[in-house]
């Protein structure tokens, strides 16, 4: 059973090309075309099916059956220099697919319930055909991760509690040469393969209405993954010593709220990503992020515009140990901090609509002490979402 849940699973993934850029750490800003449209605005205003990850208890707006379909076209710009006179090499990881199913019901006066399957993180670099590898060691990274989850929700007197089990799963493949660098002075290649692993987790949120001001809260928790032979082996090849092969989601912690008037409404997300506290990505020195989103709608009739903007200061930060610095701007890149957002809807009927959402990420540009020197790492990204809706 677990082999054919594995295979499901796997190709499911299949639709992301070479790696999934996500944007604050390696976190989707948003999950859905209406909350990217917004800045990834969803703990204190509901956009329906969708919001079953970002705040399970917002589901409650839903007033029959709601099922969603889309997916998030990812098109991230990395290049770095590592000096040795080598120039500025360009990461082949330009173009990747994240897919997304929400479904979400309303049961009874106060109880709702929904499943989906989100594309949710990712990271990676692809330098496999650059020439003159020595400062790159033509390291190719690639970490993938989707969830499951059922929500289930309850209301009474315009509050509002949602709870949603998940199960995560996630493949990391970390590839690389490292001539001169082992204690032989040997040219070693490693091609482990890619490693998977399946965690399980929740996510919890509450949310209250009244009159044309929602507020929201939610929680949800660190998911343990290991990825066998990844980081451990990569942590000998390079240093000598063997590493942990833990690489844990962190726990996250946020507060929102909106605020409608005549059609229009402002909102304003918080969030807390727990980097420091997660396995595998504190051993990298991963900062805590603050993420503060800030989000706007429009909406008449059959159709709406949004625009939002969402702020997180990059969790990697230069250390002593020029190793983590190599590995960090080389093979995870998670440096971009800023994201300017807008998007739409058009409902063609009481029972079908279409949303839309482009996302751009200014360039970024950070330079550390890595193993060859300074190593100089800028990146950039576009992504274009789509997600058709039908309501029963």
């Amino acid at each position: 059973m677990k082999r054919s849940i594995k295979l499901a699973v796997a190709a499911a993934v299949a639709l992301s090309a070479t790696s999934a850029f996500a944007t604050n750490g390696d976190h989707l800003i948003g999950m859905g075309a209406k909350a990217r449209g917004m800045g990834g605005i969803g703990i204190g205003m509901s956009h329906g099916a969708e919001t079953a990850l970002s705040n399970p208890a917002l589901i409650t707006s839903v007033k029959g059956t709601e099922v969603s379909f889309g997916g998030t076209v990812f098109m991230p710009d990395v290049e770095t220099n590592v000096g040795l006179g080598q120039g500025s090499i360009k990461s082949d990881a330009d173009l990747s697919v994240i897919p997304e199913v929400a479904l979400a019901s309303k049961a009874s006066d106060n109880f709702w319930w929904g499943v989906g399957m989100y594309g949710v993180a990712g990271m990676g670099t692809d330098y496999r055909d650059a020439a003159a590898g020595v400062g790159n060691f033509n390291m190719m990274t690639n970490l993938q991760l989707m969830q499951f989850a059922v929500p289930l929700a309850y209301k009474a007197d315009g509050f509002s509690f949602g709870i949603a089990p998940v199960l995560q799963y996630g493949s990391l493949d970390i590839n690389y040469q490292t001539p001169m660098l082992l204690a032989n002075g040997t040219n070693y290649s490693s091609t482990k393969g890619v490693a998977q692993d399946f965690g399980v987790g929740y996510n919890i949120g509450a949310a209250y209405e009244m009159d044309a001001l929602t507020v929201g809260a939610s929680y949800k928790s660190a998911i343990d993954m290991t990825y066998k032979g990844q980081i451990s082996q990569a942590m000998f090849d390079f240093t000598g010593s063997l590493g942990s092969d833990d690489l844990e989601q962190p726990a996250e912690i946020g507060v929102g709220a909106s605020y409608t008037m005549d059609g229009h409404t402002f909102a304003i997300d918080y969030k807390k990503i727990k980097w420091s506290d997660a396995k595998g990505y504190k051993d990298f020195k991963w900062e805590d992020q603050n993420v503060y989103i800030f989000g706007y709608q429009f909406a008449q009739d059959n159709w709406a515009l949004r625009l939002g903007y969402n702020h997180a200061s990059s969790p990697i930060k230069e250390q002593a140990n020029p190793l983590v610095n190599t590995l960090n701007l080389l093979g995870f890149p998670a440096i971009v901090e800023d994201h300017y957002t807008v998007g739409a809807s058009y409902a063609f009927s009481k029972m079908t609509s279409l949303d839309v959402a482009y996302v751009y990420a200014d360039e970024t540009t950070e330079t550390f002490t890595g193993v060859t020197g300074a190593t100089t790492t800028k990146h950039s990204q576009d992504a274009v979402s789509m997600q058709v809706n039908f309501n029963f």
